[in-house]
């Protein structure tokens, strides 16, 4: 299921969509460390298909929402406006990606997402708030609580290189949860199963939305470090 949508242009509501490999893009190396706002949305499903949704309020490149798509398999789409992909691939590499806008919609805690062929709509529970904590402590303290609880690493080095701080401002587990590929159901909601590869960690095995800061740090062309978001 699925398969057109990553071998074939799509159209949909006469929007031309299109598959390209991802060394078609144009990307400009990130020099500056940067901060990202927003939430991490990742479910599994019975027929395979596992999905993780960033929502970015703000970015170095402004508010954004793609889509990482593992079809059941070893291939890994990155779902995004070319734009947003040649971001993105700075930090986490994909073997191809559906150029195509991506939209989301929030009310309360239903969530629904719509990028080309891949429609999701989640109903979250109540978040759990987490107090601010320096980058120290998630580096340290939180990393190894994290990922004795859930599996998780809340700091690492990107594939690229990028080291990543994860800070969560709020945690809720997804209650219900519908995705389609192509109009056709990926069955139901289920825990995310393998390794996805698109980082330094995989999210939470149980479906999850997790609200959060992401601080990047990377090295210009001429070496030097560069930190923010402490």
């Amino acid at each position: 299921m699925g398969d057109e949508a990553a071998n074939a242009p799509l159209s949909d509501d006469g929007v031309s969509l299109f598959v390209r490999p991802i060394n078609e893009l144009s990307v400009r190396p990130l020099t500056t460390l940067t901060t990202l706002e927003g939430s991490i949305t990742s479910l599994g499903t019975t027929s395979g298909h596992r999905f993780v949704v960033g929502y970015w309020k703000s970015s170095p490149i402004g508010p954004f929402v793609d889509v990482m798509w593992a079809p059941p398999g070893e291939r890994r789409v990155l779902v995004a406006s070319h734009s947003v992909a040649a971001y993105v691939t700075t930090v986490y590499p994909f073997s191809e990606f559906i150029d195509t806008p991506v939209s989301v919609n929030v009310r309360d805690r239903q969530i629904e997402v719509q990028a080309g062929p891949i429609a999701i709509r989640i109903v979250t529970g109540r978040p759990l708030p987490f107090p601010w904590r320096p980058r120290w402590f998630v580096g340290s303290v939180e990393n190894a609580l994290s990922q004795a609880l859930l599996g998780v690493r809340t700091v690492g080095v990107s594939p690229t290189g990028m080291t990543e701080w994860y800070r969560t401002k709020s945690l809720s587990w997804i209650k219900q949860g519908t995705a389609t590929v192509d109009g056709e159901s990926c069955g139901d909601l289920a825990p995310i199963t393998g390794h996805l590869g698109f980082g330094f960690t995989d999210p939470p095995r149980r479906p999850s939305h997790v609200a959060l800061q992401v601080d990047i740090r990377s090295h210009s062309a001429s070496g030097q470090c560069y930190e923010a978001g402490q």
